[in-house]
């Protein structure tokens, strides 16, 4: 901060607005300029005090909506029996306001016997009534967790869980048939992913054409203050590093949940479909600034995992478009 000087004041006549001599000022002058600075330290310890309660609050769990269950020992057989009743006020996970939910049954840190509800379409409120079985000595029991994992189902990529709950068994009256709703929880620590996209891919090996579909993209990375974003989609042709073709989608403002539904098609002789690469890379637009990556998928020549499979998929379903979902992957120097 620049220093202030007499000279200063000189060029002001006398005096800098905001500033106050209080080495020279009266007592009364004093007075009145505590009185002005104290409701600015105020505010700024109350705006201190609102800072860290939404920090702390960003740290709490998060109630997704309830579970109805019950829990029925039989000490007889040694059997834990779970029943799965309902669930209700579950967060909207697709892109027409419901989820598709269902429910695994496990113990925390066990790899058997882990069990899992049909699956109920386009709800927030499903009814199961199924029943589990864990065969369990009664003292063995006493040292395990109960999850109940919540997740909503997706047909072209991994299913998304919508939070869970955790039942410490040595809490539990076992000596009764215990009927409990509990909070499903999901936690803000949870890992931060950049989003999903799904898009479809076709290629004719009679016309050369290969053509992608940008269809929709889901829980993408916040990045405006609003908490939202204005995404667009970027697709690339790519061969031996190089871009070949770009194209476009639409701008989808103030959403987090795209749906695009756009086609672009690229001429790729049958030769060549082996060497060639396609980039989507989902973009923030901003209308003063530059507009900001959020993440990138790349299918074709080279790739591992999902993307490959995704292009082996296109090429053994010839004419046929083949949609799947895809992870966002970072940008390597965040360059678009």
């Amino acid at each position: 901060m620049k220093k202030l000087d007499r000279r200063d004041t000189k060029k002001h006549g006398g005096f800098i607005k905001g500033f106050v001599d209080l080495k020279n000022a009266s007592p009364m002058a004093q007075a009145l300029n505590k009185q002005a600075v104290q409701p600015d330290l105020e505010a700024l310890n109350q705006s201190l005090s609102s800072e860290f309660e939404d920090e702390m609050t960003e740290k709490l769990p998060v109630s997704r909506g309830q579970l109805h269950f019950t829990l029925e020992y039989e000490f007889n057989k040694e059997e834990l029996s779970v029943g799965v009743i309902s669930a209700s006020n579950l967060p909207a996970m697709d892109l027409s306001g419901t989820s598709d939910p269902y429910v695994k049954v496990y113990m925390q840190n066990e790899k058997k016997n882990k069990f899992e509800t049909n699956t109920h379409r386009k709800t927030l409120n499903p009814i199961f009534n199924e029943t589990f079985v864990f065969k369990q000595k009664f003292a063995e029991l006493q040292g395990k967790m109960l999850i109940l994992a919540v997740y909503d189902f997706d047909r072209f990529s991994k299913h998304d869980q919508i939070g869970q709950v955790a039942v410490p068994l040595n809490t539990v009256d076992m000596c009764q048939t215990v009927e409990k709703t509990c909070d499903i929880i999901s936690t803000a620590e949870e890992k931060q992913t950049l989003g999903d996209i799904c898009f479809t891919l076709r290629y004719s090996p009679q016309t050369s054409k290969l053509v992608i579909t940008i269809m929709e993209a889901k829980n993408l990375k916040k990045m405006d203050v609003g908490g939202l974003s204005d995404p667009y989609v970027k697709v690339d042709l790519m061969m031996n590093g190089k871009r070949i073709k770009k194209r476009k989608t639409t701008i989808k403002k103030c959403t987090l949940t795209p749906y695009f539904n756009e086609s672009f098609n690229f001429q790729v002789p049958f030769e060549q479909i082996q060497k060639v690469q396609l980039r989507a890379t989902v973009v923030d637009y901003d209308r003063i600034g530059t507009s900001d990556p959020i993440g990138r998928v790349t299918v074709g020549c080279g790739v591992s995992g999902p993307a490959q499979k995704h292009w082996s998929d296109m090429l053994a379903n010839p004419r046929r478009p083949v949609a799947q979902w895809h992870q966002l992957q970072e940008i390597a120097n965040n360059k678009s």
